[in-house]
């Protein structure tokens, strides 16, 4: 202990040790990902900035008035715990994650379903988010990473032991979420989880008739909710049979999105000179690329998506190689899950998809979603991290894979 505190040789050994770590890190992360998604960060912040005058005014009434740029120094903050949280993430070796994971995820769907009983109210009467003073928490948000860690945990066990039950394991496990994300009702979220596990399943090898079964159930399942789930309905209505009878409808939404996300031009209007995002609900959140579109123009629109499919197809090229079954499996699962939520969140922008509540992966608002891609992110980055001294050895994908 005396040497460590003087300097001695046992303090120059563990010193000698966290810098062996640190640089092992530096260069074995994936640094074309960590930028394109510092890219989206920032391109976030700027949406934010352009949306938060609106929403500023639309959720100011007589007892509360928010200043215009309140939401962007909200998000700011969120953003400054965000990028931190993410790089010590992806410091962490990938079966210490799992360790993690797998007890934390029966307290995230508990958390889920407490939201569904007592979270305060969002909108469209749905119930996601639980009150814990100066903010609301998601749960949903931090289910997903969670659920996939534990999820390719699991699967990968059949590697070794493919007898073991797991695709119904997980399964049931998935059968559970999707119930409790229904009673919010949250049908984005329960879509979006079932396609991560669906994806990930077919990677560990399910047979061909369970995925047909599997698919097949899964339309079965779009039906159920159009018939049985009130909110479902009115969404998929508003989009196919469009009515101007009420002007709070999904469809009003979705026509207010279209204006605002062409109202720009190519070019866009400029920064602060948008019109129409005042017309528009959500805009900080669920429709912030369409304020995009009217400030910035479709061309910077283009360019996020862009940075979205350069980061799945980065991803993919990193674990096209991998051996190891749990990180090829977790890292195709978070690879699924931001792409896929991209996808349905600029599809609802466009009027290709009907309101679903989703927000776009670092460019809305909100600290639960923040938080929740910070972790998600840095654990793609952990399960892609490759030794570049290995990569030539017999023993690289072994070694790698630890």
């Amino acid at each position: 202990m005396t040497d460590i505190l003087r300097g001695g040789p046992t303090g120059r050994a563990l010193t000698t040790r966290s810098r062996s770590a640190y640089s092992a890190w530096f260069h074995e992360i994936d640094r074309s990902l960590v930028a394109i998604t510092l890219i989206l960060i920032a391109f976030g912040l700027f949406a934010v900035a352009a949306a938060s005058p609106a929403s500023a005014l639309r959720y100011s009434g007589t007892n509360v008035t928010f200043p215009p740029m309140y939401f962007f120094w909200r998000q700011a903050v969120w953003v400054a715990i965000s990028v931190p949280v993410m790089i010590a993430v992806s410091m962490a070796p990938p079966r210490l994650v799992s360790r993690i994971a797998l007890p934390a995820l029966p307290v995230c769907i508990l958390l889920v379903g407490l939201a569904a009983v007592v979270g305060g109210e969002g909108t469209n009467g749905a119930a996601r988010w639980i009150p814990l003073g100066f903010f609301s928490f998601q749960p949903s948000e931090l289910l997903k990473p969670v659920f996939i860690v534990s999820t390719a945990w699991m699967l990968s066990l059949r590697a070794d032991a493919p007898y073991l039950p797991m695709f119904s394991v997980t399964g049931a496990i998935t059968a559970l979420t999707a119930a409790l994300l229904m009673l919010q009702p949250d049908f984005g979220q329960t879509f979006l989880l079932c396609s991560i596990w669906l994806v990930m399943v077919i990677l560990a090898g399910i047979p061909f008739r369970a995925i047909a079964a599997l698919i097949a159930a899964g339309f079965g399942g779009i039906v159920a909710a159009y018939f049985f789930y009130g909110t479902a309905q009115r969404r998929i209505d508003a989009f196919l049979f469009p009515s101007s009878d009420d002007t709070e409808s999904t469809r009003f939404q979705i026509e207010r999105a279209m204006e605002t996300l062409t109202g720009g031009g190519l070019l866009g209007t400029g920064p602060t000179q948008g019109q129409a995002k005042f017309r528009l609900p959500e805009a900080h959140t669920d429709y912030i690329f369409a304020v995009v579109g009217e400030e910035f123009g479709l061309v910077a629109c283009a360019v996020i998506a862009a940075l979205f499919v350069a980061l799945i197809i980065r991803s993919a090229v990193r674990l096209f190689d991998e051996t190891d079954a749990f990180r090829l499996l977790a890292g195709a699962g978070i690879t699924v899950q931001i792409g896929l939520q991209a996808l349905i969140s600029m599809m609802v922008n466009t009027g290709l998809a009907p309101a679903k509540g989703m927000t776009l992966p670092f460019i809305s608002y909100g600290g639960s979603s923040m938080g929740a891609m910070a972790i998600t992110t840095g654990l793609l980055l952990a399960f892609t991290r490759r030794n570049p001294y290995l990569a030539q050895s017999p023993y690289g994908s072994r070694w790698n894979g630890r």
